[in-house]
């Protein structure tokens, strides 16, 4: 054999081995989400869970200001934030008002290669629906639960969904170990989804903006080309169109609004239909409230209605 071919396979050599030991080592990310707030040291107990696994874990936060018990916002969350994390990141979510009870704990796979270690308590909804689901385990406490906390019955984002999720970011476990195979299926959150239905839009509010009270849906921007028979949304700027929004057989809101570039786009105080930062249609108020003026809130029962006039 030459020189330079025994070389080859020497650098090949070294370089699975260096990436078999960056994978021992814990360079895994894990990503906690609760709405525990920030007040107490619930969270700090979570990270020093994690980095308690493995030291070398890179640990870091998507928010712990989910309102408290809302489900809804927690999958919403984890959804759009999911795509721009490397694969095999795992996240961890504990919004869990059933702590303690028969929810099931679970770890999905997407086919994105992305993890989300939570109560299945519709947590899950939007991130299975659109990364689509490649298996589903459920978490076996009696291997992945954190040693001396078997008495306690509160704090499984603690004890069960941490100390798992750090223990498959580290490889400490593989996803087989996490426990039993179940069927590729999560508990789900009814919602409007976004679609073209005769000449009209029609989607759901998954989000509010919190600081500024937009109304962010979940109709791509696509769509509205797709309907306008456009290939630039520009020439759409100041077009007029009638917005519907619903709650369950509620009626809220029929007005006519124009889509724009920006807020900028009309006076203030005035409504704009525009593209959010996620490049999804959103309503707003320049400089002013959306929401808080037209009584609007996110969430699965709300229904959005946008046709061209």
């Amino acid at each position: 054999m030459s020189v330079s071919k025994i070389l080859s396979l020497v650098v090949v050599t070294l370089s699975i081995q260096f990436s078999q030991l960056a994978l021992a080592s814990g360079n895994g990310i894990v990503v906690f989400q609760s709405d525990f707030g920030l007040s107490d040291q619930a969270v700090s107990a979570m990270h020093g869970v994690a980095l308690g696994v493995d030291k070398n874990l890179k640990v870091e936060d998507l928010t712990h200001h989910i309102p408290a018990y809302n489900i809804w916002e927690g999958a919403y969350r984890l959804d759009a934030v999911a795509d721009f994390w490397p694969e095999n990141t795992v996240f961890v979510s504990v919004v869990d008002p059933g702590v303690g009870s028969e929810r099931k704990s679970v770890v999905l796979k997407t086919k994105s290669n992305h993890y989300f270690v939570t109560p299945d308590n519709g947590t899950l909804t939007l991130v299975a629906n659109r990364l689509g689901i490649a298996e589903v385990r459920e978490i076996d406490e009696k291997t992945n639960r954190l040693k001396g906390s078997e008495a306690s019955h509160t704090f499984h984002g603690r004890d069960v969904y941490a100390y798992t999720g750090a223990r498959l970011a580290a490889s400490t476990i593989n996803f087989e170990q996490v426990g039993p195979k179940l069927k590729p299926e999560v508990l789900s959150i009814p919602f409007e989804a976004a679609r073209i239905e005769e000449n009209k839009l029609i989607g759901g509010i998954p989000i509010l903006d919190p600081a500024y009270g937009n109304v962010w849906t979940n109709i791509p921007m696509s769509l509205l080309l797709s309907l306008t028979k456009s290939d630039d949304y520009a020439p759409l700027y100041s077009q007029k169109f009638l917005v519907t929004v619903t709650r369950g057989k509620h009626f809220v809101l029929s007005e006519t609004i124009s889509f724009e570039r920006s807020f900028a786009g009309v006076n203030e105080g005035q409504p704009l239909l525009y593209v959010n930062s996620l490049e999804n249609l959103a309503l707003a108020l320049n400089q002013a409230n959306f929401a808080a003026k037209f009584n609007i809130q996110a969430g699965g029962e709300w229904r959005i209605e946008i046709v061209p006039k």
